[in-house]
Parts: C-alpha cells; structure tokens; sequence
C-alpha cells in the first residue's frame, strides 16, 4: 500500500473476514475430495466459493472504504453476480448429472423381475388390442348398401 496503516476498526474485521474466507474455502476443499459421488461432491465446492467469495468481497469493501475515505460498494454487484450464478449453475450440473444417471439405468437395465414382467405385460394388451382393432376395421360388414 502507501504506507498508510488502517485503523483497527477495519483491520480486524477485514483480517477475520479474510480467514474465514480461507477456512470456507479450504472445508468446500476437502469436501469435494473425501465426499464419495458426484451429487454429495457438489454442494461444499458451491458453498465454500459463495460464502468465501462474499467474505472477500465485504473484506475488501471495508478495505476500500477505509482508504479512501468514502463508501466504496463496487463490491456489490459482483457479490450479485456471484450470488445469483453459483447456486445455479450448480443446479444445472446436478440436474444433467441426474438426467444422465438415469439414463443410464435405464439404458444398462436387464428386462428382469417384476417390473419388467409388467412393462411386458403392458405391451402384450396393447398389442393385443391394437390387432383386435385391425381385424374389426378389415372384417366385411354384413350391412346392405
């Protein structure tokens, strides 16, 4: 900096947000590399960018304003910003993940058990009434023209 030393009053708190900061940021971490799947793995990433980012951004407006001795809130159209697009982008992955999950199920499923006895079940009424239909659609009518 300028050499120009912050007062306590700001010092502090920037200095606790900047550690909180870190710590959010750090658990978001190692959530994402001790959690087992993709779906638990999401949400500590997302959480720990939304909240230390935030922490950052009102750290820095603290800083900013100390300084220059006026309010400074640029910071708050990015905290906007990062608010509305984290969480929803995160929602977006976790629904293609889904989407792509059970597509694969569905596609690796073997036609077996109950289920599949009644999917088949299903499919042999409505072929069977599709070809009832047919035949009293072709069948000659007895009427006089």
């Amino acid at each position: 900096m300028n050499g120009t030393e912050l007062p306590l009053w700001v010092t502090i708190p920037g200095t606790l947000l900047l550690v909180a900061a870190g710590l959010l940021t750090l658990i978001g971490a190692m959530g994402l590399v001790r959690l087992p799947d993709f779906f638990a793995r999401m949400h500590p990433p997302t959480m720990g960018t939304t909240l230390g980012t935030g922490c950052v951004l009102i750290a820095s407006m603290l800083v900013s304003s100390a300084l220059e001795q006026r309010p400074v809130v640029h910071e708050l159209l990015i905290t906007l910003f990062i608010v509305m697009t984290a969480p929803v982008t995160a929602m977006l992955l976790m629904r293609a993940a889904v989407f792509r999950a059970q597509r694969k199920s569905v596609e690796a499923e073997p036609p077996t058990g109950a289920a599949s006895v009644a999917r088949r079940a299903q499919d042999e009424s409505r072929t069977h009434d599709e070809n009832r239909r047919l035949a009293e659609r072709s069948a000659p009518t007895d009427e006089p023209s």
